[in-house]
Parts: structure tokens; C-alpha cells; sequence
């Protein structure tokens, strides 16, 4: 492998960053060194040796760990292989531990060893990338990625923003709030600290698993994974006892959505409207990569501690995904980078460069207004904790009708008895906002009779007044519900 600061998309002059970097602790390096080597351990694999090295990963996951076990104790090469963290963490997942003891790797804790009997192997003569690149990815430093924001990306920042103000110029782009979120109690209240000690035996979901939050909190403290665990807890408001609602109606609520965040049309749906609120925790380097928010919503994230950098571009049908971010023709399958870390290695300044990029750090006590349907990727610079809850503005109104009823198939969050979440929607507007539903119908159908008529320009090969013309000759055809093709930027 290359000095890290000449791999594409690394900033230039940050050589302190590689010099951060420790050595492996086996002492595994990358596949380069080999170039200047006079022999590789590697050799003592035999005809493992002719395979690729992700190929070895991938035929290891097939292993139990004692199979695993015994592999490791054939050669130091097979040892090293055998310890590759993403190994364990998926026999830990698969094994669903209800008692266990967090030791730092999750190797350790699913063999519950303690780390004086982890065996530190001398692997300094085996070269894979496949084994370094992790390592290196959980160790690279974040300054020279969210440091010296261009001008033109940064996002926008205001004190706070009325309702009218918010629906009339800033539905459709990100901003940053300073100050609605100090006047919240979890605002004042929280730390780690403080959770732990008032929730240390509540368990809360971390992406695979439900962990105590004492458990999670040992995992915060001491882990080296490339991506680290996050804490995404959807029903965390009832497990806490928390109540939430306007202060002025509510003179206990732990927090409230800024007013400009206040109508949201999800609510029509009662009970069964789709999750909608998360708690989330997670130890630096942690995050989500790119995605939009579900069901065409847009969010709000309010950060209580540790600041979060974010890197946003929107969507639409002239719009591309990011730079690495590969998305199926539905757009139900997305590809990018297997960790935050590999992305802003690989695709970070090309994205900077991007038309559309918006970057910025949302701080302690400030929210971020992330848009219906923009791309976001974000990544925590601290230990941080941060409320955010998904909404839809009547400005998006026509999106949420459209994911609904032409991505159902996509549509998440909602319970199992609720069989036709577009229709439930529809019935609730109708009861609550009848005149705003209809002047969302009419424009979703006005823009599917312009997508009609612009597929017949083209199968007719004519345009203006010739493809108006209904007598105008060539061959054509119609889709037979107008309404089944329509797209929202």
C-alpha cells in the first residue's frame, strides 16, 4: 500500500496523518511492503496462497469460531486471517450472548478472554491489504477531512427560523440552528454520565444487537473497529419515561421540535404513522454513510453532545449520488465504501468539488434540518448523543404521496397490521387536510401527464405543436395509469 497521503482523494500535506497511524498490532502490513521483501509468510498457506486474500476472508465466514480456532493454530499466516474482527462480530451477532463481558475486540468477547491471554503473534512478514486496510481505516485522523470547509459548501446558519420563514425559503436546503435546542432539559441533563447512571440496565438496539446501556457504554469506552457500533433506539422515549410536546402545553417535556419543525402531516396517521424519533449514541468515528431519510421524510438532528460532521448533496432527477455512493435504477439498493473511514479516504475531495456539495459541523446544542430525499453522510468527531426525529412540511407533501404510492415495496417504519400505509394516509388527509391533499393530487397528476407527453415526443420522434397534433402520424403507446410513473425530484 501507498503512504496514505498520496491514495486518491486524501488532502495534501497531511502527512501527520499517516505518521498517527500505529503499527498493526501483529504486525501485518500492506500488500506493497511485499514488493521489498524476501519472503512472506504466506508461503506457508500452500495452495490457500494462489487465492485472493478477500477470497480466503469470505470462504473463513463459512467457519464456527472453534473451526476458526483451529485454522488460526496452523501457521502464523492462518493465525492473522483468523483474527479479522468482522469474523467474530458476526459468530458474537449470530450467537445472541445473553450474558457476556465487553474485552475490548470481539474475538475477546466472544471467547471471553481476558486480554492476558490473547497471544500477540509476530505476523510482521505477512502483506494484505485485505487485513490492513480495517486497521488502518479505524485509525486515520478526522481533522483533515472536516477541517477547511470551501465557502460555497458550508451550510447555512441561523439563531432559529419562524414557521413562515422555515416553509417559504428553507424546505429544500439544509441549515443549522444554534439555539432552539439549549432552552431543551436533556439539553442541560445529559452526558454518558449521566445516562449510565440513570439507565445503566435499560437495553437499547445498536444496529444488531440490544445491549444494556452499561454494556454499550464499555464499548464506547474501548473499541478499535473501523466502524464502530452505533446506538439507534427508536423507542427510547417510553423506555426512558421521557415526555415530549410543546413546553407551554407540556411544562414537563424532556425536549420539543423547534416551532419551525412543528407541522408535521405524519401525524394525521395517529398511532399508526411510521417510527419517527431515534436516540442516538455512539463513540467517535462512528456515523451512518450516505442514505436518504425513509419514506421521503425530512428530519431534524439535534446534538446534545460531541459535535458531528456532515456532508450532504441533493436528489433529484438531474442529480447525481455522491462520488462512490452506486444506487440501483429504483433506488432500493445502494452501494458505497464499506466504512465512513474508506469513503473520505477514497471520494472525499472529488465530493468537495461536487456542484450541490453542502458540508458543515453541527456543535453541542445545535440542530440540523437535513431535506426530504437529500443524499447525507455523517460521522461523529467525539463520543456524542443526539435526538432526531423524521417529519414532512406541506412543501413535501406531494413526495410522501409519491413514495408512498409508487415505492411501496421501500416504504418502512410502519407496524405489520397496517396493510396500505398510502391509503391510511389518504384517508387522514382527507379528514384533516382536504383542500391541501387535493392540490397535492393535482400536481402529482400534472406531473404525470408531463411525463406522458414527453415519452410520446419521443417514441414519435416530434415535438412542440407536431407531437400535440393527435392526428400526427408514427408509432406510440400509453401507459395504462397515468399516475403509475411519477417521479419527485
Amino acid at each position: 500500500m501507498p503512504d496514505i497521503t498520496s491514495l486518491p482523494g486524501h488532502p495534501e500535506g497531511t502527512s501527520s496523518v499517516h505518521e498517527a497511524i500505529p503499527s498493526h498490532p501483529l504486525g501485518v502490513k500492506p500488500s506493497g511492503n511485499a514488493l521489498l521483501a524476501t519472503w512472506s509468510l504466506r508461503e506457508a498457506i500452500g495452495p490457500f496462497k494462489r487465492l485472493p486474500d478477500e477470497l480466503i476472508l469470505t470462504l473463513l465466514e463459512f467457519f464456527d469460531g472453534p473451526s476458526l480456532l483451529r485454522v488460526g493454530r496452523t501457521c502464523k499466516a492462518f493465525y492473522a486471517f483468523t483474527r479479522a474482527e468482522e469474523l467474530w462480530k458476526a459468530l458474537f451477532v449470530s450467537s445472541e450472548l445473553s450474558t457476556f463481558t465487553w474485552r475490548r475486540t470481539w474475538r475477546s468477547t466472544y471467547l471471553n478472554l481476558p486480554a492476558s491471554k490473547v497471544p500477540m503473534v509476530d505476523c510482521s512478514h505477512l502483506f494484505s491489504d485485505a487485513l490492513y486496510r480495517p486497521f488502518n481505516c479505524a485509525h486515520i485522523a478526522l481533522e483533515p477531512f472536516v477541517s477547511n470547509i470551501p465557502t460555497r459548501n458550508q451550510i447555512a446558519r441561523f439563531q432559529d427560523l419562524s414557521p413562515d420563514e422555515f416553509l417559504a425559503d428553507w424546505t429544500d436546503r439544509p441549515f443549522i440552528l444554534t439555539e432552539p435546542v439549549k432552552a431543551w432539559p436533556v439539553y442541560k441533563e445529559w452526558t454518558v454520565g449521566t445516562l449510565l447512571s440513570r439507565y445503566s440496565q435499560t437495553k437499547f438496539r445498536a444496529e444488531a444487537v440490544d445491549w444494556t446501556l452499561r454494556t454499550y457504554g464499555d464499548y464506547m469506552a474501548d473499541n478499535s473497529d473501523e466502524s464502530p457500533l452505533y446506538l439507534f433506539d427508536r423507542g427510547f422515549v417510553s423506555k426512558m419515561g421521557l415526555t415530549v410536546g410543546p413546553p407551554d402545553q407540556t411544562p414537563e417535556a424532556a425536549y420539543w421540535p423547534p416551532t419551525c419543525f412543528g407541522e408535521d402531516l405524519f401525524s394525521v396517521l395517529g398511532s399508526d404513522r411510521p417510527d419517527r424519533q431515534w436516540l442516538i449514541v455512539g463513540p467517535e468515528r462512528s456515523g451512518s454513510k450516505f442514505h436518504k431519510d425513509p419514506n421521503a421524510t425530512s428530519a431534524w438532528n439535534a446534538v446534545l453532545r460531541g459535535p458531528k460532521y456532515w456532508i450532504m448533496f441533493p436528489s433529484g432527477e438531474k442529480q447525481h449520488p455522491p462520488p462512490g455512493v452506486y444506487v440501483s435504477e429504483d433506488q432500493s439498493e445502494v452501494t458505497s465504501p464499506l466504512s465512513i473511514a474508506e469513503w473520505l479516504l477514497g471520494f472525499h475531495a472529488e465530493a468537495r468539488r461536487t456542484p450541490g456539495c453542502v458540508e458543515g459541523i453541527c456543535d453541542e446544542g445545535e440542530i440540523l434540518h437535513v431535506p426530504s430525499g437529500w443524499w447525507h453522510l455523517v460521522v461523529n468527531l467525539e463520543p456524542s448523543i443526539a435526538i432526531t426525529q423524521n417529519f414532512i412540511p406541506r412543501s413535501h407533501l406531494c413526495a410522501a404521496l409519491d413514495f408512498l404510492s409508487s415505492k411501496a415495496d421501500q416504504v418502512s417504519g410502519f407496524r405489520k397490521d397496517v396493510r396500505d400505509p398510502y391509503q391510511r394516509f389518504l384517508d387522514g388527509m382527507r379528514q384533516t387536510h382536504p383542500d391541501l391533499l387535493d392540490q397535492a393530487l393535482e400536481e402529482l397528476q400534472k406531473k404525470a401527464d408531463g411525463k406522458k407527453r414527453k415519452w410520446d415526443e419521443i417514441v414519435r420522434g416530434k415535438t412542440g405543436d407536431e407531437a400535440a397534433d393527435e392526428n400526427a402520424g408514427g408509432f406510440s403507446f400509453g401507459f395504462g395509469d397515468d399516475g403509475s410513473d411519477v417521479e419527485v425530484p
